[in-house]
């Protein structure tokens, strides 16, 4: 089984494995919220990031370690380990930001020293607004950067769009820095629409296109390892180790330039 949708750990699996694997134990786990802006997925214990999950989202916990919790991400079901100081009982979120970035403010000034920077999918619980703020139960926001959960956008190339420029980084799923396959998710999911949190697990999202198919805006083309998303009949858009960066690139180039210098050639295209 794919350790990385895969909810168990030596001791302990969730309830949904059983009868599937052996346990010595099985849990429904305790879902918890993320509390903090940005915290590392990681592959066990103080290890190796493999994803990250930002303010807001859900995460059942099924087993602790050295002040690490082991569960999965309720919106994709990948499992890793996070610090348990990034977990807690918060209420339950009604907004999302909408913007690729906001600030969270103490106080609905923008004078005030900011708290955290928060990117594009994080959540929050709105008590109220005033003016042009949003009371969160977290500080202050500005409202017209925040929309309700399940008012989603409506164009992914657009949102993928909006972070051009954004730094790459290897398991990265925000603003301050992502990956491939963490832009598409983000993208992809800032329009109600879910993927998975790596390349491969994408690659099933969809239909199948042949070959010669014309592409279309929001189609998206798979390397081994790699995820780009269609923008017209000749750009694409990508997080990329190239330019390390959300960037352009013109699809046949790009074709070209991963079978020339990595020897990958397209494994798949598929719409959404």
């Amino acid at each position: 089984m794919d350790r990385r949708l895969t909810p168990a750990t030596p001791r302990i699996a969730h309830i949904s494995l059983q009868g599937h694997i052996a346990a010595p134990a099985f849990t429904e786990g305790e879902t918890l919220r993320l509390s903090q802006p940005l915290a590392d997925l990681l592959r066990s214990p103080a290890g190796v990031r493999e994803r990250q999950l930002l303010l807001g989202e859900s995460f059942t916990v099924i087993d602790r370690e050295d002040g690490h919790a082991f569960g999965f991400a309720v919106k994709d079901g990948y499992c890793g380990w996070l610090p348990e100081a990034a977990l807690a009982d918060t209420p339950r979120p009604s907004h999302w930001v909408a913007t690729p970035a906001t600030h969270l403010y103490p106080e609905p000034r923008v004078q005030a020293p900011e708290l955290a920077a928060l990117s594009l999918g994080a959540r929050l619980a709105v008590l109220g607004t005033s003016g042009k703020w949003a009371e969160t139960t977290q500080g202050f926001v500005p409202a017209s950067h925040l929309r309700p959960l399940g008012d989603w956008l409506a164009d992914p190339v657009s949102v993928a769009e909006s972070l051009l420029g954004t730094p790459y980084l290897w398991g990265g799923n925000s603003r301050a820095g992502i990956d491939c396959s963490g832009l598409a998710q983000l993208a992809y999911g800032a329009c109600g629409i879910g993927l998975a949190g790596d390349s491969d697990l994408q690659e099933t999202a969809g239909t199948a296109l042949d070959e010669d198919a014309a592409l279309q805006r929001g189609d998206l083309i798979f390397w081994k390892g790699h995820v780009a998303i269609v923008v017209d009949g000749e750009t694409l858009i990508h997080a990329n180790g190239h330019s390390m960066s959300v960037a352009y690139e013109g699809i046949a180039a790009c074709i070209a330039r991963v079978e020339a210098q990595e020897g990958r050639p397209v494994t798949a295209r598929r719409r959404l």
